[in-house]
């Protein structure tokens, strides 16, 4: 026992393997997961800490303690106080804003002071729009220190969000409040119901009866936040911004400096960068757009509160349709130039005379629609150069943006003219590498350098003689990561229409650019520069003759593996309907399978692929870091590792099993037998390495007695029994035995492989599975863990057991059932600090809910957390699919269930897990 317990503390001291789980999941720390619904909901991305829910029901209590005369005293005391406004229920008809559904109380205990209460008060704006700034309902709070869901009566006045057990206790003192101020921040939750509201001290987090509501409840909070802001509060945008920057923004006489990103056609202004919900916007399309010559022009305009801004500025003046104009002042004159062009294209306009002289021409060809006889494709700006350039080819905000581009040039000029050479291969992909992770870093530069190769892939001397073939190789790389901003990226794709020819090197490579670009905008933009194996891939050879360039393979639990071909923009869900159809297996949905990668610090660490990741961007980010963890350590050669295996069991999936499933899942359960997760005794385990002996070689060949061999066949049996013994039977069993214990170990081994000559693979399989399934936990995930005391489990080591029915204790050494918890009672679950959290619903009067916390290793905690919402969701899809049967569907199941009772079958969706545990066969 003391040894298992040392075992227990090792596996639990290891760490998670950090710059690799950075780069492939964002911000990355444990979750924390509530069940809203039946459907398992994100509400924190990173773990709990005591306060981090605000305060307790208690706690509230007594923080509220100050007299409802002093809180109505500083609500008063605020210069945009509603209470020194005009108040009134605000109408349908008036502003953006309808009084809310919950506004109206059905109760009839309502009668009471709450409804002397406004239900909502409104201010108008400066753009003459009605804003709300006041409101009342319910809504779910989570409590400070158990996290469960309690519903109160929340009301919002004054800038302060009070809430009550009901609406008849708003007379009362509240059971807490939470001050609004401008350092409060809302984030909403991924399942549109839920808000995690920030404040200086507390996280809170707030569920609404429905998404509709909850809209309500965040617009008013937006509106009390930003009280001051000329237009009403609008979501982060969401795209890649064109440019971005510190601008001082002039409106109505009034100055502010704000942060400026142009996103599309809308210009979003923030208070600050850091901020993620910008204070306006201005929509640019067919927006007059144009630059003021402040020479002729007095200052009345731009003079604010007795400030006079510097005549040094320059200004562009942004004028949409039927609303006022907007000025914009910039400190420099390329920072001018830049917003300048983004800004013009944006409203729709094909100015000639604004940007560089690249984009000038850009623009007169757009103009003519790229006519093919125009001696505008023949300009030498447009044309291959064998010398660098001054400036950049696109308007760039910055001087240092600037220097960056030209020297991106010269780095093109390099990898296009240097020759590749197999065995100097690296320094290609260096260049590469080096350029593209430039543009990622400074997306500014990603219109630049796509400008830059186009420029380089076209000869002036005959009209349709393409460029150098390692400029077409590096602008196949370089639209597989990203794609530039309209009109540029019209100008690429009429010059790929232009090239591309099925007869020539450099017309493929121009037909391959083509699928690129239309996977890419299909499938977005990637997150890492390209890998060894990805560059090595384009230059070696013509990724055309491929409709899948690159490829990989995925290891199997049998020690076998598939290649699997994909793409520059193969995402891993679109990876595995290919493997899945290569290997004849369900999708994941019904077999429950998904796929791993090892941790490139060579830890006995895997991480788990979502399905929205690109197997590029997974292989690019594996590969840095293996660098960063191992540097010099076979550069080159390491690569990252796939594999296939199961990670939810369904019971009634079971009934479908391919056959391959049904053998990847056998030599899974092997895998967990023999690390002693899995509870056999010897005889059993001996049973079931001798089947896995006869599916893995086949049936046992017994050593000839003739005298000139026998020696050596006896050798060849003792060897393959041995590997038998290391591979399939459990190593506590085999540990510390000596060579005569081995000696009967192998001739037991031997009489019961014998005994199974002539079974076939097949018949072998179901007999394993079938014994194996007779443990009620087979197909769940295991997770060492230690109990944090006080617990009333005591504080040594035992097993948490993730299946399909819920999260089930078991004990260390015998892995017996404790407890047991189904998914309809787990509340809230996630990390809690450096644990492992999960608050249970007990349904009984004295202890509603009881929160369980267990130490664990950092990376089994956010595995665990994942695994747990993997199955609450699955649950909840499923029983959505079976509500939205229609109705003869219905009728025409209860119409069989009689004949599947007469027959001796069980129902569907029964569970059929036999309590008693597995035998001898």
């Amino acid at each position: 026992m003391e040894n298992a317990n040392k075992n227990a503390a090792s596996l639990l001291s290891h760490s998670v393997a950090g710059p690799y789980m950075s780069l492939i999941y964002k911000n990355v720390t444990t979750p924390v997961y509530t069940t809203l619904k039946g459907k398992a909901t994100q509400i924190s991305t990173s773990p709990f800490l005591d306060d981090s829910s605000g305060s307790d029901e208690e706690d509230g209590s007594r923080a509220s303690s100050r007299s409802q005369s002093e809180s109505e005293t500083r609500s008063r005391s605020g210069p945009n106080s509603p209470r020194a406004m005009k108040r009134g229920v605000s109408d349908s008809s008036e502003g953006d804003y309808a009084i809310p559904p919950d506004a109206y109380s059905i109760d009839t205990e309502c009668s009471q002071p709450e409804q002397k209460l406004l239900k909502t008060c409104s201010t108008s704006s400066d753009n003459g729009k009605s804003e709300l700034l006041e409101k009342s309902g319910y809504l779910l709070k989570m409590s400070g220190r158990l996290k469960t869901w309690r519903r109160r009566w929340f009301v919002l006045k004054g800038g302060e969000l009070l809430y009550y057990r009901s609406p008849s206790d708003v007379i009362r003192k509240p059971q807490g409040h939470i001050e609004l101020s401008a350092s409060c921040s809302i984030l909403r939750g991924d399942n549109k119901q839920t808000v995690q509201l920030t404040t200086e001290k507390h996280t809170y987090y707030l569920t609404a009866d429905s998404p509709n509501i909850l809209e309500e409840w965040i617009k008013v909070f937006q509106n009390v936040l930003r009280v001051q802001a000329a237009n009403p509060l609008c979501l982060q945008p969401e795209g890649k911004p064109t440019v971005k920057g510190l601008l001082t923004k002039v409106k109505h006489g009034y100055s502010k400096r704000v942060w400026c990103t142009l996103v599309g056609k809308c210009l979003y202004y923030f208070r600050s960068q850091e901020d993620k919900f910008p204070l306006g916007q201005i929509k640019l399309w067919e927006a007059k757009v144009e630059e003021v010559d402040r020479s002729c022009d007095s200052d009345e305009d731009y003079e604010t509160s007795g400030r006079c801004l510097l005549s040094t500025h320059y200004t562009i003046i942004v004028h949409p349709k039927d609303q006022g104009p907007t000025y914009l002042l910039i400190g420099s004159k390329h920072e001018k130039e830049a917003w300048l062009y983004h800004l013009t294209v944006a409203a729709g306009s094909n100015n000639v005379n604004v940007g560089s002289e690249f984009e000038q021409l850009v623009c007169k060809l757009l103009n003519i629609e790229g006519e093919p006889s125009s001696q505008i494709w023949r300009h030498p700006m447009l044309c291959h150069s064998k010398e660098g350039i001054l400036c950049p080819l696109t308007s760039l905000p910055s001087e240092a943006l600037q220097t960056e581009a030209i020297k991106l040039f010269k780095t093109c000029q390099l990898f296009i003219n240097a020759v590749v050479d197999s065995p100097a291969i690296d320094y290609h992909i260096s260049l590469a590498q080096s350029a593209l992770q430039v543009c990622l870093t400074h997306p500014e530069l990603q219109s630049e350098i796509c400008c830059q190769l186009i420029k380089q892939t076209r000869r002036r001397q005959q009209q349709n003689q393409a460029g150098p073939l390692q400029g077409w190789q590096l602008l196949a790389l370089c639209v597989g990561l990203f794609l530039p901003h309209h009109p540029f990226l019209w100008l690429l794709q009429v010059h790929l229409q232009r090239s591309a020819d099925s007869r020539t090197e450099f017309g493929k490579y121009a037909i391959y650019c083509q699928r690129c670009v239309e996977r890419t905008l299909q499938n977005g933009d990637r997150e890492a520069r390209p890998s060894r194996m990805e560059i090595l891939s384009t230059l070696l050879r013509n990724p055309y003759h491929h409709s899948r360039p690159f490829s990989i393979p995925v290891h199997f639990m049998n020690g076998i593996y598939q290649v699997v071909g994909f793409d520059a923009s193969t995402t891993v869900e679109e990876f595995l309907n290919t493997l899945n159809q290569d290997t004849g297996m369900r999708k994941p949905a019904q077999s429950g399978f998904a796929l791993f990668t090892d941790d490139p610090s060579g830890r006995d660490l895997e991480h788990c692929l979502q399905g929205n990741i690109k197997i590029c961007d997974i292989i690019s980010k594996w590969e840095q870091a293996s660098k960063e963890l191992q540097p010099g350590k076979c550069e080159g050669s390491r690569t990252v590792r796939l594999t296939y295996k199961n990670r939810l069991y369904f019971s009634m999936q079971a009934r479908g099993e391919t056959d391959r499933e049904k053998l990847l899942l056998l030599y899974q359960t092997n895998e967990q037998i023999i690390n002693g997760l899995f509870p056999l005794n010897k005889d059993l385990a001996l049973e079931m390495a001798a089947l896995l002996a006869q599916v893995d070689i086949g049936d046992f060949e017994r050593p000839f007695s003739t005298p000139a061999g026998h020696v050596t066949n006896q050798c060849k049996a003792n060897q393959t029994l041995k590997q038998v013994v290391e591979k399939f039977y459990p190593k506590r069993y085999r540990e510390g035995c000596s060579e005569e214990q081995l000696r009967q170990l192998y001739q037991r081994l031997s009489t019961r492989w014998m005994a199974l000559r002539g079974h076939s693979t097949t018949d072998c399989i179901r007999i394993y599975l079938t014994v194996a399934r007779k443990w009620p936990f087979f197909g769940a995930k295991l997770f060492l863990a230690k109990p944090i005391t006080p617990s009333s489990l005591g504080n040594n080591f035992i097993w948490l057991a993730v299946h399909e029915n819920g999260l089930s204790i078991l004990e260390y050494t015998s892995m017996r059932l404790v407890t047991g918890y189904v998914y309809k009672s787990v509340m809230t679950f996630g990390g809690y600090q450096e644990d492992f959290m999960v608050v249970i619903s007990t349904q009984a009067k004295d202890r509603p809910t009881e929160k369980l916390l267990f130490a664990m290793a950092k990376p089994k905690i956010l595995e665990i957390t994942l695994l747990i919402a993997s199955y609450i969701n699955n649950f909840y899809q499923q029983k959505a699919a079976f509500h939205h049967l229609s109705a003869p569907a219905l009728l025409s199941a209860k119409v069989q269930e009689p004949q599947a009772k007469a027959m001796g079958s069980q129902p569907l969706l029964s569970n059929n897990r036999p309590t008693k545990g597995p035998t001898l066969l």
